[in-house]
């Protein structure tokens, strides 16, 4: 077996909003780009969330918010996290996010925000770049 360590991603749709084609699309994506990846469904808490990605020794969760709730939502998840001393799990998302709450999310500890339409390569070589010990080349 090599001695990489597969990156642990937790994907997961907080709140009430139901529409996840596009979280399944990105969990599919980095699944294929050799991560594993655990998918929580729909109309998670952001405690559920986090305990799922303490469970699962997850190194980043992505979170995918199209409800309009993305500054509640993602400021309890990296709240829950540091309560948890589990700073180190990455947090980034994607949805209908406008452009003026990315910096206000950033400001919370959110890595990155991918807007509607963002290649999934993108959001694979983001998380390889940015997500586990990067120091380590492939």
């Amino acid at each position: 077996m090599p001695a990489t360590s597969t990156l642990r991603i937790v994907v997961a749709k907080p709140g009430l909003d139901g529409h996840d084609r596009g979280a399944k699309i990105v969990a599919r994506a980095l699944r294929d780009a050799g991560m594993e990846v655990i998918y929580t469904g729909l109309h998670q808490t952001p405690e559920q969330i986090v305990e799922t990605a303490i469970a699962e020794d997850a190194d980043a969760i992505g979170l995918s918010v199209l409800s309009g709730a993305h500054m509640t939502l993602f400021k309890k998840v990296r709240e829950l996290l540091a309560e948890r001393d589990a700073d180190d799990i990455v947090v980034f998302g994607g949805g209908i996010i406008p452009e003026a709450d990315l910096a206000p999310l950033a400001e919370l500890g959110v890595r990155r925000i991918f807007t509607p339409g963002a290649p999934t390569a993108e959001i694979v070589d983001w998380v390889r770049s940015n997500v586990g010990d990067t120091s380590a080349t492939a």
